[in-house]
């Protein structure tokens, strides 16, 4: 980032307003394309790349696109380094970078080192159709916990603790739905497990005005070793009666699962998907449309304001961290009652974490962090395909991925990224 002052013309002497340049994109965009060049330019393979774009039991059948793997890279690559060389010229005549042409960049980045990995793995051919289906399935958990800390963090709580809502809600909905037999009964006890881990949270840290980063972490130790205790005490003892839960049911909407590609990815799919859908656009609307959302925004950036307003801060914070929960015990259902019918310990490896740094990622908006799960998901299921079909790209480095973005986000290399002001912080009322 650099400033440069002007003249004002026609008055001698009276400076103007510092033009502030951000030379993040541009800087990024420049690295990125040199490193598509070498590798999917350079360094393709002389094969060409089959992308199926429909599954056989789609209605509408849709052609194999087939994609020469060098002649695609060098075509995305140019593309790219064209992009970085307007974004260099535009933030130096101290213009902004557009978000459109900054998604036409990163999808032709994406779709370069696809290209490039595919090219050099045994099978040349991906199911397009399959690579998003599986990764909206590895983002639903990471949704759900998104949409959790939004609720907590925008309204001036940092929530650590969506890893163990996530893990409390998968072991309360495996437990209760088997001894109900009933997978709804299951949902509900996951979104009271959920709701019980964030009264803790929202105990220590809002009423006893213990430091919440700590109690989060604490949190998750907690809940990890206690779920940990019982299923191997209690659940591993009679796995049919206590840890055999039912599936949610799956249904498919008429006429719009059968949109090509994307049809059966998003409409034919588990009712959790579905209830996934309804609670981001009830958060989105409510946060921006709503005086709920009014007020949870002025807590989280200015609570002594809202206070002298007559918003009771400490309460709206209390209902907006059980609320997370929650929304983080749905999250954790889905492990239990649509990835897998039954509970093992620490089933959900970090994703708590990880849905955090989608939040951050999608800077602390619903439609953001919804966008930045989805990310996560992609780059984790990319790993699982790409190691499937034989790929000379090595498994550790796509495993990475999802965390080197999450140290790109955190750091600001991708945008400027700033939290509510209040986040982290207790109130005291004078």
């Amino acid at each position: 980032m650099s400033t440069q002052t002007l003249d004002q013309p026609g008055l001698t002497g009276a400076p103007a307003a510092p033009v502030v340049r951000h030379w993040k994109k541009a800087v990024v965009f420049s690295v990125l394309g040199v490193v598509a060049l070498v590798l999917c330019g350079l360094n393709a393979a002389e094969t060409t790349v089959i992308l199926r774009l429909s599954n056989p039991g789609d209605v509408v059948q849709l052609g194999d696109l087939s994609l020469p793997s060098a002649a695609t890279g060098w075509a995305l690559s140019v593309l790219m380094l064209a992009i970085a060389a307007l974004a260099i010229w535009l933030t130096a005549q101290g213009r902004r970078v557009s978000g459109w042409l900054s998604a036409v960049f990163w999808i032709a980045f994406i779709l370069a080192m696809l290209v490039w990995a595919v090219g050099h793995a045994s099978g040349n051919s991906l199911s397009l159709p399959g690579l998003l289906g599986g990764s909206l399935a590895l983002s639903i958990p990471l949704i759900f916990g998104s949409m959790s800390g939004l609720l907590c963090e925008r309204t001036g709580v940092v929530n650590i603790a969506i890893e163990g809502q996530l893990l409390f809600g998968a072991f309360s909905a495996a437990m209760v739905g088997t001894l109900s037999g009933s997978a709804w009964v299951g949902l509900l006890a996951a979104m009271l497990g959920g709701v019980l881990v964030a009264l803790i949270l929202a105990s220590f840290s809002i009423k006893y005005l213990v430091n919440q980063v700590i109690v989060g972490v604490v949190v998750n130790v907690l809940v990890s070793g206690l779920t940990g205790f019982l299923y191997s005490t209690v659940l591993q003892r009679d796995t049919a009666l206590l840890n055999a839960p039912p599936r949610l049911p799956s249904f498919a909407i008429p006429v719009l699962s059968e949109i090509p590609v994307v049809g059966r990815v998003l409409f034919d799919q588990s009712v959790l998907v579905y209830l996934m859908y309804l609670v981001v656009a009830v958060i989105w609307f409510a946060l921006g449309r709503t005086r709920w959302g009014l007020r949870t925004r002025a807590v989280g950036e200015h609570p002594k304001a809202a206070d002298t307003l007559g918003v009771k801060v400490n309460r709206l914070r209390f209902v907006n961290v059980l609320l997370g929960g929650a929304v983080a015990g749905m999250g954790g259902a889905f492990f239990t009652l649509v990835s897998v019918s039954s509970f093992t310990n620490d089933m959900t490896a970090g994703q708590g974490y990880i849905a955090l740094a989608a939040l951050i990622f999608g800077r602390w908006r619903p439609l953001g962090a919804l966008c930045a799960a989805l990310l996560f998901g992609f780059a984790t299921n990319l790993q699982s395909v790409l190691s499937l079909l034989g790929t000379a790209v090595p498994s550790q480095f796509l495993t990475m991925l999802p965390y080197l973005v999450t140290i790109a986000a955190v750091t600001g290399l991708v945008g400027r990224s700033r939290g509510p002001a209040a986040a982290g912080q207790p109130y005291v009322k004078e």
